[in-house]
């Protein structure tokens, strides 16, 4: 006499298993390891260009943006400066730090909020030097 079929249980892991065998179509297909690393090494290849170079690095410190013509702050020489006092040919800006800076005789009588009473002055405190 035949062994009798084993009856199905539908349970959690029964239902995970089949969902592995038969991916449903609104999932994307699994890559194989190959095709993955292949896929890692084209998006480095593409994407080399956004990387930070051999020779770069994070320095701090703090050196004050130049006004432009327009009134707007210029911090691309306040990051060169930055990167040429720590041995670096040049940099870009990654963090600047603004402040208000005041007449002591405005503060004192409290005539900050004037306009054209104080400043803006920006500052790069850390910068990508190369």
């Amino acid at each position: 006499m035949p062994s009798p079929t084993p009856r199905e249980n539908p349970g959690l892991i029964d239902e995970l298993g089949k969902l592995l065998k038969n991916p449903p179509a609104l999932l994307p297909p699994l890559k194989t390891p190959q095709q993955a690393i292949e896929d890692f090494n084209a998006t480095l290849k593409g994407g080399a260009a956004t990387l930070p170079r051999v020779g770069s690095a994070m320095v701090n410190g703090r050196v004050k943006c130049i006004v432009a013509g327009n009134g707007a702050p210029d911090c691309k020489a306040a990051a060169d400066r930055l990167c040429r006092d720590k041995g670096f040919k040049e940099g870009k800006s990654v963090d600047v730090e603004a402040t208000q800076s005041c007449p002591v005789k405005a503060l004192l009588s409290g005539k900050t909020s004037e306009p054209g009473v104080c400043r803006t002055d920006n500052f790069v405190t850390r910068a990508m030097c190369q």
